[in-house]
């Protein structure tokens, strides 16, 4: 292993939605979160691609979703099934359990995963969600003109769990080539009692951990609305970006090859279990197109599809 060679944590999340003007309503209102950018699928031009985040849009905040006319998931296993999203305190877990039955969210009520406090939750589409308290460490960047007050507003990604039928060969992938560290294991409760073994990058934490519950009794999911696409892991810089595309290639993982979307490189393979994963650069970001004070207010392309703007714009529909 390439000593310097490390993924430092989640990057993003993206997510499937049927109804996009109910998923900003949710996101920004209810969850209050920033649309950082408002741009569409650069593979259908047809579809919105929605990033929300926090304050300065930072790497590890943002989940985004695919605006796409799909049938509900199906859940099932060989998917990624839960997203974390953290918060500083247990007093914010508190705070949010008042807020979701104010905006009529369905909920559980609060408990402790993993040795964390916890806060399970769905959006309109069924989107799997839980508010992680992470001890408040590492920086925050609130959003100033979030309905939610600066102390409760959501921090970044993490953990994320993932459910497969089959522990080993997921296991070889996560260790043997994408370099995580196995950390601990821990019962998941509720119907499946599964185990669920917690991989950790970086410096671990929630913001660096994939958990993965094994669960070999479930049918396989079928994506669609309210389930999850794809996870992305966070690499500092090109450098290390095209090291890891040779160390898969090096160890027979297919891949899509060095992607350039323009506000990070990507790189897109499947886990044996077929789920799909990404690596990503921190950088350049979301502000290389637009100032970060006015981030989303509008439809912004990559260069590439700036001269085809006015066909894009017709075919979407107004958020």
């Amino acid at each position: 292993m390439e000593p310097t060679l490390e993924l430092t944590g989640i990057h993003h999340l993206t997510a499937v939605t049927a109804n996009a003007s109910q998923n900003l309503a949710f996101y920004t209102q209810a969850l209050g979160m920033r649309l950082v950018k408002k741009t569409v699928n650069q593979d259908d031009v047809s579809a919105y691609h929605l990033f929300y985040a926090d304050g300065n849009a930072a790497p590890g905040t943002d989940m985004t979703f695919f605006d796409w006319p799909a049938a509900p998931e199906r859940r099932g296993t060989r998917s990624l099934v839960q997203t974390g999203l953290r918060v500083g305190s247990r007093a914010s877990l508190a705070w949010w359990e008042a807020r979701l039955a104010q905006h009529g969210v369905r909920h559980g009520g609060l408990l402790s995963r993993d040795g964390r406090g916890a806060l399970d939750f769905e959006d309109p589409e069924g989107q799997r969600l839980s508010l992680v308290d992470d001890g408040g460490i590492g920086e925050a960047h609130p959003w100033d003109r979030s309905p939610v007050p600066a102390q409760h507003q959501i921090r970044g990604l993490g953990p994320i769990r993932m459910s497969v039928p089959d522990i080993r060969e997921t296991e070889r992938v996560l260790t043997g080539v994408l370099a995580m560290r196995p950390l601990r294991t821990y019962a998941s409760g509720g119907a499946s009692k599964s185990t669920v073994h917690v991989y950790g990058m970086g410096a671990s934490g929630p913001a660096a951990e994939l958990h993965v519950a094994v669960e070999p009794d479930l049918p396989p999911a079928r994506q669609g609305a309210g389930g999850v696409h794809h996870v992305a892991f966070r690499t500092p810089n090109e450098g290390d970006y095209f090291k890891w595309a040779e160390r898969l290639e090096r160890m027979g993982m297919p891949t899509s090859g060095p992607v350039d979307r323009y506000y990070f490189k990507s790189l897109y393979f499947r886990e044996p279990g077929g789920i799909l994963f990404e690596i990503a650069t921190d950088g350049p970001g979301f502000a290389t197109d637009e100032p970060l004070g006015s981030l989303g207010e509008r439809l912004a392309l990559p260069p590439f599809l700036e001269p085809r703007r006015r066909e894009i714009e017709a075919g979407l529909k107004p958020l």
